[in-house]
């Protein structure tokens, strides 16, 4: 068993879902980089149950390389697992199994394995290690992970962050927001339609204006084919209301997501749904129909990451990687347009395909562990030289 694998068994064995506490695990990480004479910084969440974490291996230098990786996994609820979910187990097939094991708890696990090797090594710029809680439910933790590195440790280092992306550099992702909108109509037999407002069929407008501003952005040519799903998408994942079928529905809530282009953004889109919810409840406050729509986000805002101001970070990576590989963008959100937000050259690089993240039996290749091993060591040798 290699010391990634053995680091990653010990990962998986935390239950960092989202909903839980992650301190246990930064607790292990803080000693076992303590072994090695690394200390690292707490970065508290506001309710103290969990943490961020930074460490920096090497001297203050400018420069250098912020591994970044998120320490919390999604629930495995409902799911059927053929073993247990939180013990890594070997498939004999090439494969690791275990929630967190793609997504993405095997980066950090190669990026530990290699704090002996570095910590012995003359770096001529640092690494800094940057793990974070609740990337799953909305990137929220990172905020307050990225501030503090930004002004207290570095402002010229790059980024990677390790998300799974088959050891392929991706230059761009969309950003999302989720969303929650409430309509409250006026209850009535639903003989007497014209004494009441359904809530069920406003909403059912709403969702169906949802899906035409998709239809509408790639009328208006905001498409990137660099992008599977080549168009900012809006769905609608969610919806409830109504209490009989002969009573028109005082309440109707239904959950959806705006994933934009990095060209595009959450404001002007949602900007659209606004001006429709004022125009719809104007047109049946004229007919004397009582409605309220009241729209709250789940998240906040998870910005895109353009392919821009990238080329030191993107070259330190590609010179380290083999030949043949070439730029990507994918549909999911991750913490990166985050730290580009803050000025810090930004991409995303790891081990694992993320068809297997969120999935029962999810896995990781032992391949890939090793292939992220071998970037990382390579990368290591880099900052033992001056820029």
């Amino acid at each position: 068993m290699t010391e990634a694998t053995t680091l990653l068994a010990k990962l998986v064995s935390f239950d960092t879902t989202s909903s839980e506490s992650n301190l246990a695990l930064i607790e292990y990480v803080e000693g076992y980089l303590a072994e090695y004479g690394v200390s690292a910084e707490r970065v508290m969440s506001p309710c103290g149950t969990k943490a961020n974490l930074i460490a920096r291996i090497g001297s203050e230098a400018p420069g250098g390389v912020m591994l970044s990786g998120h320490t919390d996994v999604v629930p495995v609820a409902g799911q059927p697992w053929s073993s247990d979910p939180f013990t890594l187990r070997d498939g004999g097939d090439g494969r690791l199994y275990g929630r967190g094991t793609c997504d993405m708890k095997g980066f950090i696990a190669c990026v530990l394995a290699m704090v002996p090797k570095w910590v012995e090594a003359p770096l001529q710029q640092p690494i800094y290690l940057g793990f974070s809680y609740d990337e799953e439910i909305g990137c929220v933790g990172a905020p307050s992970l990225i501030k503090r590195f930004y002004e207290h440790y570095s402002t010229t280092a790059h980024v990677i962050v390790g998300e799974p992306t088959s050891m392929q550099p991706v230059v761009a992702q969309k950003g999302a927001t989720n969303l929650r909108t409430t309509v409250i109509g006026q209850e009535a037999h639903s003989s007497q339609v014209n004494q009441g407002t359904s809530a069920i069929h406003v909403a059912a407008r709403l969702v169906t204006f949802i899906e035409d501003t998709m239809a509408a952005l790639v009328e208006e040519g905001r498409v990137d084919e660099a992008f599977n799903v080549p168009h900012t998408s809006l769905h609608v994942g969610k919806i409830k209301g109504g209490t009989a079928i002969n009573i028109m529905a005082r309440e109707c809530q239904f959950e959806w997501e705006i994933r934009h282009l990095p060209t595009d953004t959450f404001d002007e889109i949602y900007a659209r749904f606004e001006a429709y919810c004022g125009q719809l409840s104007a047109e049946l406050q004229a007919k004397g129909k009582h409605v309220e729509i009241i729209t709250e986000p789940l998240n906040v805002t998870v910005p895109g990451l353009a392919d821009r101001e990238n080329e030191q970070v993107l070259r330190l990576a590609k010179d380290h990687l083999p030949t043949g590989c070439c730029d990507h963008a994918v549909a999911y959100a991750t913490e990166a347009g985050q730290f580009q937000g803050q000025g810090l050259q930004t991409i995303i690089l790891g081990p694992g395909s993320i068809a297997q993240a969120h999935q029962p039996d999810e896995y990781i290749d032992i391949e890939q562990l090793e292939a992220c091993e071998e970037f990382l060591m390579k990368m290591g040798k880099a900052l033992e030289k001056t820029v």
